[in-house]
């Protein structure tokens, strides 16, 4: 893992990190900036090797030539575990979703959801699988949810969450490390007889039907994918999106809405948002 770091003004730090929201696969697997003082401002980007490195530099100063980038190596460490390591547990409704060494400190009658830090995506600290979980809780106090998808399930946290509740869910994740993950957490929240899981892009089942179908991916894939997932609902049944920033949102609901899917719910947290869609009943 290397680190690719600039320094700047604020305005060509921002231009620097917004350009990567274009490019679907980014060469950097992470991007942030924040304020060193004084007005300088730092960006920080994480590359797999030196040749998605050497592209995220490339990006950086095509958007804002007055940067210099720098690139570093990092010592080989645990960083997801390490920087999930004694964070609290996430509420969302009734669920909580933790690490062992919270969720022995969680109390009362929430459904508990048993996800550890690893490379799979989906602890619930992100906006974007926190917005997820509470759309659920809002679909759960309007009805039943009985059959679910999860595409790009990551952890599986959205899918064991709906087991937890009574509903029977297919979980699949195309990479296949994240995909072996997610067992081991079906198996540890013991919901085995009511998830599924499929180490792959799963598109074949996108022509069965469920009432509540989950996508936590990104704009570009999301899409793409429309057409499958909107073919993939029941009547009446309610598709929740995200992995979007705020400003992606016109894009997906021209997609979906175009698919004659209605919005009818959004969350916003920081800057990312997730979308409810629901296909009319008849």
């Amino acid at each position: 893992m290397l680190l690719v770091t600039a320094i700047g003004p604020l305005a060509a730090v921002k231009a620097a990190a917004d350009a990567f929201d274009a490019i679907d696969p980014s060469p950097a697997d992470a991007v942030s900036w924040y304020e060193e003082g004084h007005g300088r401002f730092r960006l920080e980007l994480y590359a797999e090797d030196d040749e998605s490195a050497a592209a995220a530099c490339d990006v950086v100063t095509a958007a804002a030539p007055e940067l210099s980038p720098h690139v570093a190596p990092l010592e080989d460490a645990d960083w997801v575990a390490m920087s999930l390591d004694g964070l609290p547990p996430v509420r969302a409704g009734r669920f909580v979703v933790a690490g062992a060494h919270a969720l022995d400190r969680v109390h009362g009658g929430r459904t508990r959801v048993w996800i550890e830090a690893s490379e799979a995506f989906g602890t619930g600290h992100h906006g974007t699988t926190l917005g997820c979980l509470m759309m659920l809780e809002a679909e759960l106090k309007r009805r039943r949810v009985r059959r679910v998808l999860d595409v790009g399930a990551g952890s599986g946290v959205l899918a064991i969450a709906a087991a937890k509740t009574g509903a029977k869910a297919l979980a699949v994740e195309i990479d296949t490390r994240a995909a072996a993950i997610m067992d081991v957490n079906v198996a540890q929240n013991r919901v085995g007889p009511r998830v599924r899981t499929i180490a792959g892009d799963g598109a074949r089942h996108a022509r069965q039907r469920y009432d509540l179908v989950f996508a936590n991916i990104l704009m570009r894939p999301l899409i793409r994918l429309a057409p499958r997932l909107v073919g993939a609902l029941e009547p009446g049944g309610s598709l929740i999106l995200s992995g979007l920033l705020t400003k992606q949102e016109p894009l997906i609901r021209l997609a979906y809405g175009g698919r004659g899917l209605v919005l009818v719910r959004r969350f916003r947290r920081e800057a990312w948002s997730t979308l409810v869609f629901r296909r009319p009943a008849r």
